[in-house]
C-alpha cells in the first residue's frame, strides 16, 4: 500500500519544517525508495506569485508554470521527485475550487461545509500525488504552526487520511523547539505543549524532531517520548549544524531516524547511499580555494528573497572545489553620490545581478554591469540581470542616454526592454507573466553552450518583460553577441559581451535546477571563471 509522511511543525514558525521533510525525502531515496513531495501553504493566495519577497521569499517555479513556496525549492535540491503545481497547496486554491464546484451545481444542492467538502478536496489533492505506479512514498508538509487557526482543515485532512489508511500507512513526524535558557538548560515543556496542541486535533505523532542549538543527550530524549508519548527512537535531535544545512540528512541518518521511519511503515529498503552527500558535505567543509562573489541586487535585507540563487552559487563551488564567500550589497549603494565603485567591490571576484521587479536601485546594477564590462570582472545577469546588460549596453555602448526598461521609463525614447503585445493590456498580475519551461537555442561556441554541452536546453522563466527585438540589429552591429533565442527565434535569451571573460545574462532562472549534487554549469561556470579572475587579481 501506498505510504504517508505528515511533516508538522509546533512551538513557532521557521524551526526547519522544510528542510526536515526535504532531508527525510533523501534519506529514503538513498535506500531505493521513490518519494514525492508535496507543500500546504495555510494562506488564502491563490499562489505565491504576487506576494512581496520581503513577507514571503523567493517564489520558486515549476517547470509547468507554477509559482510556489521556496520550500519546493529544498524539496528539489535534497531530492530526485519531480516538482509541478500538483504538488502545492494552498487554501486560496481549494477554496477557489470547492466554490466552483458548488457554483457548477456539482454538490446536488447540498449545504457545502468545511467538513467533508474542504477536507475531501484536500485529501483528494494529498492522495492524487502518490497514485503513480512508481511512488511508494508522499511526503506532505503543513505549513503554518499547529494551533494556527488557518491550518485547522488541513490537520483535520491530515487526521483523517491516517485514521483511514492505518497507522502504518500514514506517518506523522511533529517538528518542534527545544530553547535554550540561561545557564544553558534546554527546556522541554514547549514541545510537550505542543504535541498535547496536536493531540487535541486527534493527531498522535509518531517522530519527534526537536530543533536546538545543541545535541539533545539521552536523557532529555526519554523525558520527551515519556510525556509525548513517542516512542524513544523516535525522538530525533535536529540540532545546529556548523557547515551545511546539507548536512542534516547525515545527523539524522546517525540517529536512525530512516530506520525508524521504516520500521513504523512496515517498509523494506535496502542499505542507505549516502556517498554523494558526504561528498558534498566534505567538499562545502574542506575547500580547495576561495572565490568572493558579490549579487548586487534589491532585496539584500532578506537571506530568503534570494534562496536558491545562494545555493545555487555554492553549487557552483561544490563543482570546483572552492568555498564561496557571498558580498551582498544594496544596488543603491552604488547610486550614493561621490561612492568608490572599485572600493565597493574590493575583494570581489566576481558580480552577479539576479532577478527583480520595480525600478528601486536599478541605476545601481547598470553601473555595477559597467563596471565588470570595462574591468573585465566576470558577470552573470539572471533575468533582470540580463536586462540591465542590455540597459547598460545601450547607455555606454551606443550612447543612448536614455536606454531604459518600459518597466522602469515608459516615456524612454530607447525601451531597450520591452513588454510583448500580449502582455501590454494585461490586468491580472497573478499568474500572468512568461512562466514555467521554455527552450533556448545557443550559437556554437558562446559560453553558455560550452558551459552546458549543448546548443539546446530547457529552462524555467519568471518574467513580463523582454529585450526588444527593435534594437536587435543595432545591438548586433556594436557587438554584443545575441548568444541564445527561442526555438522560432523571436525573442532574446541569452546576452554575452565580446571580448570579456565571464560576460553572461539569460533570461531564464537557471538556479532553479541547480542541486548540490548536480551543480547548475552555469554556476559552475561563473564560478570557475571567477576563480581565475581572483587568482589573476591576486
Amino acid at each position: 500500500m501506498k505510504k504517508l509522511i505528515f511533516v508538522t511543525g509546533g512551538v513557532c514558525s521557521s524551526l526547519g519544517k522544510g528542510i526536515t521533510a526535504s532531508s527525510i525525502g533523501t534519506l529514503l531515496e538513498a535506500r531505493g525508495l521513490s518519494v514525492r513531495m508535496m507543500k500546504i501553504d495555510p494562506y488564502l493566495n491563490v499562489d505565491a506569485g504576487t506576494m512581496n519577497p520581503y513577507q514571503h521569499g523567493e517564489v520558486y517555479v515549476t517547470d509547468d508554470g507554477a509559482e510556489t513556496d521556496l520550500d519546493l525549492g529544498n524539496y528539489a535540491r535534497f531530492t530526485n521527485a519531480p516538482i509541478s503545481r500538483a504538488n502545492s497547496i494552498t487554501t486560496g486554491q481549494v477554496y477557489r475550487d470547492v466554490i466552483n464546484k458548488e457554483r457548477e451545481g456539482r454538490f446536488l444542492g447540498r449545504t457545502v461545509q468545511v467538513v467533508p467538502h474542504i477536507t475531501d478536496e484536500i485529501k483528494a489533492r494529498v492522495l492524487a500525488i502518490g497514485k503513480e505506479p512508481d511512488v511508494d512514498i508522499t511526503i506532505v508538509e503543513i505549513g503554518g504552526t499547529v494551533g494556527d487557526m488557518e491550518s485547522i482543515p488541513f490537520l483535520e485532512a491530515a487526521r483523517q487520511i491516517i485514521h483511514e489508511q492505518g497507522r502504518s500507512n500514514a506517518i506523522s513526524v511533529h517538528v518542534t523547539l527545544v530553547p535554550e535558557v540561561a545557564g544553558g538548560e534546554l527546556k522541554t515543556k514547549p514541545s510537550q505543549h505542543s504535541v498535547k496542541e496536536l493531540q487535541e486535533v486527534g493527531i498522535q505523532p509518531d517522530i519527534l524532531v526537536c530543533r536546538s542549538e545543541k545535541a539533545l543527550d539521552e536523557s532529555l530524549k526519554r523525558k520527551l517520548a515519556a510525556f509525548t508519548n513517542v516512542e524513544f527512537e523516535g525522538v530525533v535531535s535536529a540540532h545546529d549544524v556548523s557547515t551545511t544545512i546539507y548536512e542534516i540528512p547525515l545527523v539524522f541518518s546517525e540517529q536512525g531516524l530512516d530506520q525508524f521511519l521504516l520500521k513504523k511503515m512496515n517498509v523494506e529498503s535496502r542499505h542507505a547511499d549516502l556517498r554523494a552527500w558526504r561528498d558534498v558535505v566534505r567538499r562545502i567543509r574542506e575547500p580547495k580555494r576561495n572565490t568572493r562573489i558579490g549579487v548586487v541586487g534589491k532585496y539584500m535585507d532578506l537571506h530568503d528573497a534570494y534562496k536558491s540563487v545562494w545555493e545555487a552559487l555554492g553549487h557552483g563551488g561544490i563543482a570546483n572545489d572552492a568555498g564561496v564567500e557571498l558580498v551582498r550589497i544594496d544596488s543603491s549603494r552604488f547610486e550614493e553620490p561621490g561612492v568608490d565603485h572599485a572600493e565597493l567591490l574590493a575583494g570581489v571576484d566576481g558580480i552577479l545581478v539576479p532577478g527583480g521587479f520595480g525600478q528601486r536601485g536599478i541605476n545601481g546594477m547598470v553601473a555595477a554591469a559597467r563596471w565588470a564590462r570595462e574591468h573585465k570582472m566576470p558577470y552573470f545577469g539572471i533575468c533582470l540581470g540580463m536586462q540591465i546588460m542590455a540597459i547598460e549596453w545601450g547607455r555606454n555602448v551606443l550612447g543612448w542616454s536614455d536606454a531604459d526598461s518600459a518597466e522602469f521609463n515608459q516615456d524612454s525614447a530607447h525601451a531597450v526592454v520591452s513588454l510583448l503585445e500580449d502582455q501590454v493590456d494585461v490586468k491580472n498580475f497573478g499568474g500572468t507573466m512568461r512562466l514555467g519551461r521554455n527552450d533556448t537555442h545557443f550559437i556554437e561556441g558562446s559560453k553558455p553552450a560550452l558551459a552546458y554541452g549543448s546548443t539546446v536546453v530547457s529552462e524555467r522563466h519568471r518574467h513580463r518583460y523582454e529585450f526588444s527585438n527593435v534594437y536587435r540589429t543595432e545591438y548586433e552591429k556594436s557587438g554584443m553577441v545575441i548568444a541564445g533565442l527561442t526555438p522560432d527565434g523571436e525573442l532574446v535569451e541569452s546576452l554575452e559581451w565580446p571580448e570579456h571573460g565571464w560576460g553572461v545574462g539569460v533570461q531564464f532562472h537557471p538556479e532553479f535546477k541547480s542541486r548540490p549534487v548536480a551543480p547548475h554549469p552555469l554556476f559552475a561556470a561563473f564560478i570557475k571563471a571567477s576563480l581565475e579572475y581572483g587568482k589573476k587579481r591576486a
